[in-house]
């Protein structure tokens, strides 16, 4: 009988013969059980236990194969990488989800109304500068002639703390970190009181996803804050959709 060895990115790490013949769970094409390329491994053969298992082997790939694996097979590394799940307290707002929130905010140096987006010469309520920074009454004077980039972003940074412990303080599971960002953004957006982020149906829901409330999923709960002044707004719901793509597929992009 003719036997195989495995080729390409799994050479060195199967060092057993395969028999000709053999059936293997992945539906290869020919030559050989893996066929010319390991794209065509289901990536659920990896993802969905806690170890690799060829049937046609017969033998098991333990953790210790994964990352080597991982280097190896570029279309299935996140899969098969070891969980990145980490608790709040020790997560913080990445890069990717800072330069997306504000590429998101836009940067404004002269003070504006953040309902019509026009230039203000006069506080009202609602005025805003920066990236998205609310200026207070008491704040005119400071920020009535403008601001620098280089302020904007150290003020940006400074407003985002109490969102970002905001999510600490509600979140009682573990989280990727792409969902911590997604978190944080969500919260800067909507608020992280009681009538914002943290009475909000989606920590419910992120705490516990069989909790009963409103909306028939996470999704549903967490687009639902798409309204403004009880209108439904594009810009909110394609804000909402970029958040999801974050929290849900790991995906940075500005619609």
């Amino acid at each position: 009988m003719v036997s195989y060895r495995i080729p390409g990115p799994l050479e060195g790490l199967i060092t057993e013969d395969i028999d000709e013949g053999a059936m293997c769970r992945t539906a290869s094409p020919r030559p050989g059980p893996l066929g010319e390329s390991i794209d065509y491994i289901d990536k659920n053969t990896i993802s969905q236990s806690s170890s690799f298992r060829s049937e046609t082997l017969g033998a098991t790939l333990d953790d210790s194969y994964k990352p080597a694996i991982a280097s190896r097979v570029p279309n299935v590394s996140k899969t098969i990488s070891t969980s990145d799940m980490k608790a709040v307290n020790e997560l913080s707002l990445s890069d990717r989800g800072l330069t997306l929130l504000k590429d998101i905010e836009q940067l404004r140096l002269q003070p504006y109304d953040d309902q019509t987006g026009k230039e203000i010469t006069a506080w009202t309520v609602g005025a805003t500068i920066g990236y998205g920074h609310l200026i207070k009454r008491t704040e005119w004077d400071t920020y009535k002639d403008g601001i620098t980039a280089s302020a904007a972003s150290i003020l940006f940074e400074q407003d985002l703390s109490p969102f970002v412990n905001a999510v600490r303080s509600n979140i009682k599971v573990k989280l990727k970190p792409q969902q911590f960002d997604a978190l944080v953004m969500l919260a800067f957006n909507i608020g992280a009181g009681a009538s914002g982020f943290s009475g909000s149906s989606v920590v419910k829901l992120v705490n516990d996803p069989e909790v009963e409330t409103n909306y028939k999923n996470l999704e549903a709960a967490w687009k639902a804050w798409s309204k403004s002044q009880g209108k439904v707004m594009k810009g909110l719901e394609n804000r909402r959709a970029c958040e999801w793509n974050v929290y849900s597929q790991g995906i940075y992009k500005k619609w």
